[in-house]
């Protein structure tokens, strides 16, 4: 089994502020499977890392980069949306963000695709708005089976 780390960063100036700026990171890990052909490799290479360039370039456009510390980004709920405490209300974890990814690289998807179906499926703008059961929803949606059975993470 081959292992794929893909990773971008970027620095924004911060408006207002000289020699001042904001850096955003997003990586991703996954698993490949054995056997594929040096061109399969280098496409799956390819994918993985647009998926996160991607990633971080429509974070910063939809405006969840603008001015605001890193670790707020993380933290902070969708404009609008009401407090989310409950455990089916609250937001999707990461482990559970990085399974969807590893999902949609596996049936060849890229971020766009990804965040067109959870729009279609669960009307958020991206998979980062998803709740933790839309998104154990999608994931079993992904996997092939609405039953709640899933591959292991």
């Amino acid at each position: 089994m081959l292992k794929v780390n893909a990773s971008y960063s970027k620095k924004v100036p911060v408006a207002g502020q000289e020699f001042s700026s904001q850096s955003y990171h997003a990586s991703v890990e996954v698993e490949l499977p054995d056997g594929l052909s040096r061109e399969q490799l280098a496409g799956r290479i390819h994918d993985t890392f647009v998926l996160v360039r991607d990633s971080v370039e429509n974070e910063l456009r939809n405006g969840n980069g603008a001015n605001q510390a890193p670790t707020a980004l993380a933290l902070a709920a969708p404009q609008g949306a009401p407090p989310q405490n409950n455990r089916t209300g609250a937001k999707a974890s990461g482990k559970q963000l990085q399974f969807l990814t590893d999902l949609a690289i596996r049936r060849n998807m890229d971020i766009n695709t990804l965040n067109a179906e959870a729009r279609r499926l669960f009307g958020v703008t991206d998979t980062g708005q998803l709740t933790r059961q839309q998104a154990s929803q999608f994931i079993d949606m992904l996997n092939g089976s609405g039953d709640g059975a899933r591959e292991a993470a």
